[in-house]
Formats: structure tokens, sequence, C-alpha cells
């Protein structure tokens, strides 16, 4: 059936500079709006790799709305269980440096309670084809309640991505039951309060083994922006390079290492494996302003039992 996304979509507004960047200043620049949203980003991406995902989610009643369906079709996912309500939108103001990396941001989220509704009612259906569940694992509890029911039930795995570790941190019990954890490495240092800057891509690994296995984490993947990432598993542990592109918004490259670390993982990889094609759906996102990777054949990435 595919892999199952849940989350939000949110509506970006983004600012980018056409000469130095002024903290506190005033700036003369380019805004543009485009569809965003952690989920969002990440149904897109698996689309684009002609994977075909169910998209569990919200939209709204207006033009905007029906544009971020569209668009989402167009992209091969599937919008058949994304419901139309008032607040199903949320919103990023973002103002970028001239690195592409934001340094200011505001964000208001939308009401997710349909989506609870939503599983509630047609969970046995949605969940009994699905390939695995990708969410960011900072969603209201009542999801996550849901969602692990139902992916134990039909013995599915759960990928989580974070989106706000002060409310990740929380959900501790979730997370020893997911298939892999994905964050970047300050999102680390605050989870497992160790201090982790500075340190050898060696012996950071070294130490996120220790701390992955202490906190009953199973799988874990932790990106190092332009150095890469660490992966830690049962029987692996590494790490791996970044490929070395233009940056020109580094928004979105989380979220398509996500989903390179998901379909690999779903469709039979090792971590490592898995891990790769993170850094290269991730490496592509950060050279567009689009959010989202360019489309690719899964052949690509050698799986083609799943086109």
């Amino acid at each position: 059936m595919g892999i199952v996304v849940i989350g939000a979509v949110f509506v970006d507004i983004k600012g980018y500079p056409y000469a130095q960047y002024i903290p506190g200043g005033r700036n003369v620049g380019n805004v543009i709006q485009v569809h965003g949203g952690v989920s969002r980003n990440i149904a897109e991406d698996i689309g684009n790799i002609s994977l075909h995902p169910i998209f569990l989610s919200l939209s709204d009643h207006t033009g905007t709305g029906t544009d971020v369906l569209d668009r989402l079709e167009e992209h091969g996912v599937n919008t058949k269980y994304m419901q139309r309500t008032e607040d199903g939108l949320g919103t990023w103001l973002a103002v970028f440096d001239n690195n592409g990396d934001v340094v200011a941001s505001i964000s208001k989220r939308p009401d997710l309670s349909e989506v609870t509704a939503l599983i509630r009612e047609k969970g046995d259906e949605i969940f009994s084809q699905a390939d695995s569940v990708a969410l960011e694992i900072d969603m209201e509890e009542d999801v996550l309640d849901l969602v692990f029911t139902y992916a134990e039930k039909y013995n599915i795995e759960v990928y989580a991505a974070v989106s706000n570790m002060s409310i990740a941190m929380e959900r501790r019990n979730y997370l020893k039951r997911v298939g892999c954890l994905v964050c970047n490495l300050q999102e680390a240092e605050m989870y497992f309060a160790h201090h982790l800057d500075g340190l050898s891509t060696p012996e950071l690994t070294e130490v996120l083994a220790m701390l992955v296995k202490k906190a009953r984490i199973r799988r874990m993947v932790i990106t190092l922006g332009n150095e890469g990432a660490v992966y830690i598993g049962d029987e692996e542990a590494g790490s791996i390079e970044a490929p070395r592109v233009d940056v020109i918004d580094t928004t979105g490259a989380g979220d398509a290492f996500f989903a390179g670390v998901v379909i690999g993982l779903t469709y039979g990889k090792s971590l490592r494996e898995a891990a790769v094609i993170g850094t290269r759906l991730a490496g592509s996102v950060i050279s567009t302003k689009e959010n989202t990777c360019p489309a690719y054949l899964p052949e690509e990435f050698g799986l083609e039992e799943t086109a």
C-alpha cells in the first residue's frame, strides 16, 4: 500500500536578503511563499521517488488549501484520507541569512484533532496494508497512542522525526517503540543531556552508541550538517560523509534526509544504506528553494521491487 506519513501542512513564507544580512536591521530581498511542514515535505519527498505514500493530514477550504492537495497529488502522494477543515493549515514565517540558514522565525500550528478522529474511524483500513509509518514524535499523544496501537497490531515499523525536541523529550516511552529515530546533533545533545560538540566523528560514534543503548532506542541516525551523519543500530554503527553541494536554502534538508532513511529501512536496506539515501536526498534539497527533493526512480536506490 505504501508508507503512511502523518502530520501537519504549513504554508512557508520565506525571506532572502539580496545583500549581506543585517541582524535587527532593514533588509531588502526576495519573499516567497511555498508549501511546507515537516510531514508534508516528507510525504512529497517519498512521492518524488514514485513510492506513492499515504498522507494523513489536513488542508483548508481556501484556494491555498486546494493548491496543497493538487501539488501533493502531482508528486504522487495519496491524499485520499486528507481532511479539509477551517483551521487545517499552519503558517511558518522565516528569514534567512546569506548562508541559507534561518535567523528568525514564527510559526502557527494547525489543530490536528480531525486526524485523530480519522484514525479512530479508519485505522484498520489504513494500517492493515501499510508498509511502514513516518511521523513527528512530538505530535499530540492521542495520535501517537492510536498509531502505535495499530502499528503493533499489524506488525509495521514506526519511524520518528523531531520538530521540537523539548516536546520529544517527554515522549521517551514512545521512542523506545520506534524502528528508528532521526535527529540532528543539537537535538541529540538535548535528549541525552550530554555534551557532544567538538568530538571527532569516531569519538562521537562511540559515545552515541553508548547513549543510544542506555536509552533503549533500537536505531538512531544523527545528522551532522555538512559533516554527514552518524548511525547507530543493534548490529551496526558508523558514519557517512555528506555530498558537497552549493547551499541555497537548508530548509527541508532534514526532512529529505529522514524520508531517505525511512525509504531505505522500509524496503530492506541496511541502516548505513538507508542513511546514504538520506544524505543523497538532503543534498539535492539544499541546492534549491523548493523544500523537497527532485524526482528520482526507485531503481536509482536499488528499490526495484517497490516500483
